[in-house]
């Protein structure tokens, strides 16, 4: 039986105007489940078989497809030539001190990865101790800190290959950079947590051969490594055989006094457990039951943890906590903005909240709990990098905003006094544009915050090309960011539109509530106000609207061009969960059922699953606006299958004369880790297809 039918080659000098032939995908109409009465069809359930030969031809077909269109595109290698341009700058990561050394990473601007540098002292010579470029020849394997030993003498370096979110633990003298005989296998979201000789981390058995990227992830264990030991003589330290979907992370405190034992049942809700290494205690003490509540230990003072949570306090708050009995006292009590983020360094608290969505950090002393400061920052925008070490003199921060190219300035600790550090030379002038913050009412009347970024004088004629991008979802907050690949739309006229929906952690737990499970449609309902208000106030009309969004933001961008298809000109549904019927029985799929629930929870759970899931929303003969889906091979946090499967359906469905297409990268995963070349081919792609399909040659 053939899978897929073979497409016609088309010459590159056709007209793009002919119509797109795209492969046949096979549907097996026997395949269906039953969902508390109601029969579901899944006619590419063999799409989920990503090592399969029929997956892989049909991979290879799509993507002939959809590059043969690309190429035809008459400014699309202009339009990659000027993002190479304009990417080619050095971009520095923040400097942090391990003993007598800092440690700062550096692209020089077209490198695939960028490199870890360290020197001696502030003052010292910058010499490579990690260069990531040279463990592959594509730039596809990763490789970055994962945690330092408290003597300062060595560093757990954790290594992704292909965008995978399995990973490999090694380790490196920091004097030295000599590579030791460590080597630890089929890590899945841990760090390096140490104590004495060695250190403790997470991971999971090895899977079956031909399921690394696909099948579910079960049994997370916490384990203790000595070095220059083989793994198989590691020791188990935690584990619950009760119950198989629960992660669990590992941290000791920075006097290496408590290990702590992070756990969670998903993305959302945590219980911590804590032992007294210094006291000898044989068992953990659970101090914080999950999982109604957020939990997450900072670090130690006299005896008591410092905990940042939301137990009475949606907005969060920072409490000192018993180890023995969870019982707290407040630190800093809730206030009526978001507390974002905690660290400590020097003796000192710094804690950063979001005031409707934009950085603003407050420094408190760590033995007394008084305020000493509100720390200034540059302006409106986003902020990281507040903590350090106990006897840290200075820290390091970052600052970005949409028109303010990341920055790295250098914080006296004692005076408060910032200095600016290292400043980009990106090739554009960020006086030359402006952003502006709008709050949208959505269908109930809930105000939405937009950032509107564009040149100054912008004409408000309903004619600028327009980005409308969001996420809304897992209580992410989406803050201000500068985009290199955004300049290619601002600089010819464009606007860029970034959305803050309720799911998101903008405005706390209330506001992540009001967007997840049963009121998941508020999140739609918001990005739907957002894209109608643009059109509305003349910023742009549908003809020349794209909206667009990754993994959950992908689920967005699936729902909301199959609930109004006639809102936007072009759709770029990234790495999307847009099966939400079956996302759970992926790899760690199970692990988001506490944001969206779950097809076999409930009868009322699947009603609303069914009721939204793009790819059972498509609907036979419905124009759907130009589609470029996006995702890769490797991805084992989103599979392609919810992508494969609904780029199938929505070829056979889709009437009219847009393109609705899928480019699937090849040695790549969910992102994190994606090297230079490939995001700018995969950007270069995007931009030409918006341009193209609103009828806009850019300049």
């Amino acid at each position: 039986m053939a899978l897929i039918g073979l497409v016609a080659c088309q010459e590159k000098k056709s007209s793009m105007n002919e119509p797109i032939t795209y492969p046949q995908t096979y549907r097996d109409t026997t395949v269906a489940d039953e969902y508390f009465g109601t029969k579901v069809p899944d006619p590419y359930r063999w799409l989920e078989n990503d090592t399969s030969a029929a997956t892989k031809a049909w991979v290879t077909e799509e993507n002939k497809v959809t590059q043969g269109y690309l190429s035809r595109i008459p400014f699309r290698d202009q339009i990659r030539k000027r993002l190479e341009e304009i990417w080619n700058y050095p971009k520095y990561g923040s400097p942090f001190r391990i003993g007598e050394y800092y440690f700062f990473s550096k692209n020089d601007g077209l490198q695939n990865q960028a490199v870890i540098y360290f020197q001696k002292g502030l003052d010292g010579k910058p010499e490579v101790f990690l260069d990531p470029n040279g463990l592959s020849k594509d730039g596809t394997v990763t490789a970055g800190f994962s945690g330092f030993s408290n003597d300062h003498r060595y560093a757990a370096i954790g290594v992704n290959r292909a965008g995978s979110d399995w990973q490999e633990m090694e380790v490196m003298e920091v004097a030295t950079r000599k590579k030791l005989s460590d080597n630890l296998k089929w890590l899945k979201f841990s760090g390096a947590a140490w104590h004495k000789n060695g250190f403790y981390y997470s991971r999971y058995d090895e899977p079956g051969k031909g399921q690394e990227l696909s099948a579910a992830n079960r049994f997370h264990k916490i384990y203790y490594h000595v070095l220059g030991t083989p793994q198989s003589a590691d020791e188990l330290v935690f584990e619950d055989k009760a119950h198989p979907l629960r992660y669990f992370f590992a941290q000791t405190t920075e006097d290496e006094r408590f290990l702590i034992i992070n756990s969670s049942e998903g993305t959302d809700g945590t219980e911590i457990w804590v032992k007294d290494l210094a006291s000898g205690d044989k068992t953990f003490t659970r101090v914080f039951e999950g999982f109604k509540h957020n939990y997450s230990v900072v670090d130690n003072r006299e005896g008591k943890l410092l905990v940042h949570h939301n137990q009475g306090a949606p907005n969060y708050k920072l409490s000192l906590a018993d180890p023995k009995t969870g019982a707290m006292t407040d630190f800093v009590p809730e206030k009526p903005e978001k507390l974002e983020g905690t660290g400590t360094a020097g003796g000192k608290v710094f804690a950063t909240y979001l005031k409707d969505v934009t950085t603003q950090v407050f420094q408190y002393d760590f033995a007394s709990g008084k305020q000493e400061r509100k720390i200034e920052l540059p302006g409106l925008g986003t902020s990281a990098g507040w903590g350090g070490n106990r006897d840290d003199k200075q820290l390091f921060y970052s600052f970005t905003s949409f028109v303010y190219p990341s920055a790295i300035f250098r914080y006296d600790i004692a005076s408060g006094k910032s200095t600016l550090f290292r400043s980009p030379e990106v090739k554009f002038d960020p006086a030359a544009y402006e952003t502006k913050q709008v709050f949208v009412p959505s269908k109930d009347g809930t105000k939405v915050p937009v950032f509107l970024t564009y040149k100054k004088g912008l004409k408000l004629d309903g004619t600028a090309p327009t980005l409308l991008y969001a996420y809304g979802g897992f209580n992410i907050s989406l803050t201000p960011a500068f985009s290199t690949s955004n300049l290619i739309l601002l600089e010819n006229g464009g606007i860029y539109a970034q959305a803050n929906l309720r799911g998101g952690g903008e405005y706390g737990e209330e506001w992540h509530k009001a967007g997840m499970l049963g009121k998941k449609q508020n999140v739609f309902d918001d990005f739907i106000a957002v894209a109608e208000y643009l059109e509305k106030e003349k910023y742009t009309s549908r003809d020349r609207l794209a909206i667009s969004g990754g993994s959950n933001g992908g689920l967005l961008v699936g729902a909301v061009m199959t609930q109004r298809p006639d809102l936007m000109k072009v759709a770029f549904p990234a790495v999307g969960v847009l099966d939400m019927l079956r996302f759970h029985k992926f790899t760690v799929g199970w692990g988001w059922v506490v944001e969206y629930g779950s097809s076999e929870q409930s009868k009322e759970s699947f009603a609303n699953l069914y009721g939204y899931s793009p790819l059972h929303r498509l609907k036979e003969g419905t124009s759907y606006p130009a589609t470029l889906i996006t995702t890769a091979d490797h991805d084992d946090r989103v599979v392609p299958a919810h992508s494969f499967k609904f780029a199938a359906e929505l070829q056979r469905v889709h009437k009219g004369s847009n393109p609705v297409l899928i480019r699937i990268e090849t040695s790549a995963g969910h992102g994190a880790g994606k090297p230079t070349s490939k995001i700018i081919d995969e950007q270069a792609d995007k931009w030409a297809f918006f341009f193209y399909n609103i009828g806009f040659t850019p300049q």
